[in-house]
């Protein structure tokens, strides 16, 4: 590592290779994620030992369409931003933001947190009959 790499905390790493904190701390306690240390302890990750880990194929471009979605039966989707995800005990409340309206769905907890729902993200609400279901793009 040379002397004068770039040293990063462990969330400013985790945000330069757009992983979770709790990803790059499991890296980083594995040993998969080289990191010096700091007098007081902490651990900081040299820009270089990202390198390796970075993706080196381009990124998608985003697509604002439902063509992403036609793996699913359901033809009523509509897809916007997540403005809000609030967990409240066994459910979790997702509004997402589609143009100037605004769709509210009551999901399982479990759902949204498999799903990763934050706000911010691309998604959409399915609509099937009385049911809205929501899809993480």
């Amino acid at each position: 590592m040379p002397e004068s790499d770039v040293l990063l905390t462990p969330r400013e790493a985790a945000a330069t290779l757009g992983v979770s904190y709790a990803t790059i701390k499991q890296w980083i306690l594995a040993g998969k994620v080289k990191t010096r240390k700091t007098p007081g302890g902490h651990h900081r990750v040299p820009q270089s030992a990202l390198k390796l880990l970075l993706k080196t194929e381009p990124a998608r471009p985003q697509i604002e369409s439902r063509e992403r979605f036609r793996n699913v039966s359901g033809r009523n989707q509509l897809v916007g931003r997540v403005v809000e995800v609030k967990f409240s005990g066994l459910l979790a409340k997702v509004v997402l933001e589609i143009g100037n309206q605004r769709i509210t769905s009551i999901i399982t907890a479990d759902a949204a947190r498999e799903m990763q729902l934050r706000s911010g993200q691309t998604a959409a609400a399915l609509i099937k009959s009385t049911e809205v279901m929501i899809v993480r793009v």
